[in-house]
């Protein structure tokens, strides 16, 4: 009988054995998808992330655009001798700034004092006007050499975290130094300086928001940066009007924010988890996915394990034809609206209006710019959204000319109230402008896959700023002939538009870890679509 039992006993212990399920293997899984079904595509953990790095966008819109108020033309000037003989009086009449060519130095001043801007500082005027542009093209050409070597650092040493707090770093410290400026050659020296430091800042930010959210977010998420650009925009004129009468003093305050967030608020930062796997380091990238896990109310699978591609380290862009094509209609559309979003921007001296009220009204435009290419983002396809963004900027600039036609205002005449019409066409292309370099950003993150994506994004934001570079010699050229200005940043904006129909749509398409991976992927999407058809 107890034979029995002992033998009834055993064969129940073989049929549990065979019944019950064997241990769980590995999950091995991408990074895609345990952001999209274990960590949650957009939860608390990837807002206070985003909204964490998209704060480094003031720094790099108020570093950008501070030349619009330390090198912009003084409104007014007077005669210091009231003596009826004074020739400085018969010149008063003749119209524009022009008149005072011919005057004895010593004989007129500023209204605004010397300090109120370089020009006014060093007396870039008449002969010597095109100095003035100088600054502005030797900053936006600093961030054009600098970027494809942020992007190579954030790609293949740094990472993106330690790369934007480098060149934080660098920004506030250049920045400073500028105040310090004896003379225009210095200034320009420096103002290079700071257009190598900052242009880190938008190239890594953008890529760590989006690595850690769902696909779906992805273009929603690229968009949040903007809002913080606009804010560090709409902050300058309040800044500036401040500081309006020693433009040094402009400069020292904007070096101290990029220092205070490096300290304050850098260290809360997370590495992207796409950028660690790539380096071979899995553990920590696991490390990161869970805490965004923990923070959304969430855990992770137990035997979770990141897939790994040995092919990630060994591709280069400009080694594959496909990518390199694609990467050189990137840079030739972000030429044309780099060109023309800072050349409006920088042209708005040009316009008969005050100039802290035409600032401030551009950088309110950017907001509802930037809401509506967020909603058009989740609506419509990126090619379609920014080559009519495009069209629309370069057909309201082309526009500006009917009214910038043959008007030259005094601007010492406060009596003139200034072209409404025209400040509403050219808010309309700001705009315009505005959403299509923005859907840019997005377009080139989407574009390409996860070992090229920081050069990818860094030689896109180079073609931006070859454009910019150029912007400022046109808006001086543009205090003689407004017109000529407007109708060619038009031309450039509808040039953008047409070539970028020669890429592909990236709609709802994943992040792609490898070159290899997203040709082979998007060749067999080509041929299925044939295949349908």
């Amino acid at each position: 009988m107890e034979d029995q039992a002992q033998n009834l006993v055993h064969g129940d212990i073989q049929l549990a054995e065979r019944v019950a399920p064997p241990p769980p293997a590995n999950l091995e899984l991408t990074v895609e998808e345990v952001v999209d079904d274990y960590v949650g595509p957009f939860g608390w953990s990837q807002l206070f992330h985003v909204v964490l790095v998209s704060l480094t966008w003031i720094f790099e819109s108020q570093n950008t655009l501070v030349t619009i108020f330390s090198d912009a033309q003084p409104s007014a000037w007077r005669c210091v001798d009231n003596s009826s003989s004074s020739p400085c009086l018969y010149s008063r009449g003749k119209g524009d700034f022009s008149s005072v060519c011919g005057l004895i130095p010593g004989t007129w001043e500023w209204v605004s004092g010397h300090t109120g801007s370089i020009i006014a500082e060093w007396g870039l005027i008449c002969d010597r006007r095109f100095l003035s542009a100088m600054p502005a093209s030797l900053f936006f050409l600093g961030s054009l050499l600098r970027s494809a070597f942020y992007g190579y650092l954030a790609d293949a040493s740094l990472g993106r975290k330690r790369t934007v707090m480098l060149s934080c770093l660098l920004t506030s410290v250049t920045a400073f130094l500028t105040s310090l400026s004896p003379n225009i050659w210095i200034y320009s020296l420096l103002r290079f300086a700071n257009g190598l430091s900052r242009s880190g800042i938008g190239i890594c930010c953008r890529v760590l928001a989006t690595e850690v959210v769902g696909r779906k977010w992805r273009g929603p998420v690229s968009q949040y940066g903007f809002f913080f650009f606009t804010a560090g925009f709409l902050s300058l004129p309040f800044i500036a009007y401040h500081t309006r009468t020693n433009w040094r003093n402009l400069y020292k305050i904007l070096s101290l924010l990029p220092l205070a967030y490096s300290l304050l608020f850098f260290p809360f930062v997370s590495e992207s988890p796409r950028w660690l796997l790539v380096r071979g380091r899995s553990k920590e990238a696991l490390e990161v996915l869970k805490n965004f896990a923990r923070l959304n109310g969430r855990t992770l699978h137990e035997n979770l394990c990141l897939a790994e591609n040995e092919a990630l380290t060994k591709e280069r862009l400009w080694r594959t034809k496909w990518a390199a094509k694609r990467m050189i209609t990137v840079m030739i559309a972000g030429f044309g609206v780099g060109f023309v979003y800072y050349g409006v921007q920088l042209n708005v001296e040009n316009l008969n209006f005050n100039l802290y009220f035409s600032v401030a009204f551009n950088a309110s435009t950017e907001i509802p710019a930037v809401v509506i290419g967020t909603i058009l983002l989740g609506l419509t396809g990126r090619r379609p959204l920014f080559s009519l963004s495009a069209f629309l900027a370069g057909i309201s600039c082309i526009l500006c000319t009917i009214f910038a036609h043959g008007k030259r205002s005094r601007k010492a005449d406060k009596s003139s109230t200034g072209n409404w019409a025209q400040l509403a066409v050219e808010g309309t292309g700001f705009m315009a402008a505005s959403t299509a370099f923005d859907v840019l950003y997005v377009y080139c993150v989407e574009l390409f896959p996860t070992n090229v994506r920081n050069v990818a994004v860094s030689h896109s934001r180079q073609g931006l700023m070859l454009g910019a570079s150029v912007a400022p010699l046109l808006v001086a050229a543009g205090r003689l002939t407004p017109s000529l200005s407007f109708l060619i940043f038009g031309i450039l904006a509808i040039f953008s538009g047409v070539i970028s129909w020669w890429l592909p749509e990236t709609r709802y398409a994943p992040l792609y870890d490898t070159l290899n991976q997203q040709r082979e992927d998007e060749k067999n999407k080509t041929g299925n679509q044939i295949t349908q058809a």
